[in-house]
């Protein structure tokens, strides 16, 4: 019902939004939930890792860390032998393996220090994957930066997350909260540092986002005509030619340089 009541908000805001940016013709709507989720780690979510980092110890951070990037794995194989990926498929397994029995639950990366890469694919790059279209750009309430793929993807993220299936539901929830204490607590560098350098974080975030994902579909090897194509639409989308400085950076629908892209925090997992 919920995942319902998402499309049809969506639809209907298809019907009534003006196109500025082709990525991102619902920019109005997302504009709005990105100053609420902004308000809500302003107030909330960014004290608290502030805390969490200053007063908890670098150990049992890692730890945590460890432990959850530890059941991410175990998705993350799922969707990359539904890719097609069987050798990184394996590896995702080898990892959980590894890291479940001498990594004590994952506490410690085992399987990074023996070599084995960690890799972090869900079900919206899947689909990606196998040809559906990324869709226009979605913020998300409380969720963050999405596409319309993506979100159609959540139901089955939530359902590849083994903490989900947590019982008693009270510590399900606590671990839940910690895990996402733990991850904004990592990109509160990085963070700091985009505050204080883009001149329009929603479009430097929204840029950024769909930049990284598209690299993470096609692990990293985009292809070329993917590149024309994008370069194509900028003039389109109003974006200034090659070179040039737009007169109101701020304000601009061109997509984030790639430079400054790479300085961009991520939030992983949906966020």
């Amino acid at each position: 019902m919920r995942l319902a009541a998402v499309c049809a908000a969506v639809l209907m805001l298809t019907g009534c939004a003006t196109p500025q940016n082709p990525q991102d013709p619902l920019e109005k709507y997302n504009r709005a939930v990105f100053t609420f989720n902004d308000a809500v780690d302003r107030t909330v979510l960014k004290p608290t890792a502030t805390a969490y980092k200053k007063t908890v110890p670098s150990f049992a951070q890692t730890g945590v860390n460890n432990f959850f990037g530890n059941l991410s794995d175990a998705w993350s194989a799922v969707n990359n032998l539904l890719q097609g990926k069987g050798q990184a498929g394996m590896g995702d397994v080898t990892r959980v393996a590894v890291n479940s029995t001498f990594g004590i639950l994952g506490l410690l990366d085992i399987a990074s220090e023996a070599g084995i890469p960690k890799h972090n694919e869900d079900f919206g790059q899947t689909l990606g994957t196998w040809g559906v279209p990324s869709g226009p750009y979605l913020m998300l309430p409380l969720l963050g930066p999405s596409t319309v793929r993506d979100t159609a993807a959540l139901p089955a993220d939530m359902a590849g997350d083994i903490w989900g299936y947590k019982e008693p539901v009270n510590w399900r929830n606590i671990g839940k909260a910690v895990n996402i204490v733990d991850k904004r607590a990592t990109l509160l560098d990085a963070s700091n540092l985009l505050e204080e350098a883009a001149l329009d974080r929603y479009e430097f975030i929204r840029d950024g986002y769909m930049q990284r994902r598209q690299s993470q579909v096609y692990d990293g090897n985009v292809p070329r005509q993917q590149d024309e194509a994008d370069a194509t639409e900028a003039p389109a989308a109003g974006a200034p030619a090659a070179g040039a400085v737009p007169a109101n950076a701020a304000t601009t629908d061109a997509p984030a340089p790639k430079s400054q892209v790479l300085t961009q925090p991520v939030s992983s997992d949906k966020q």
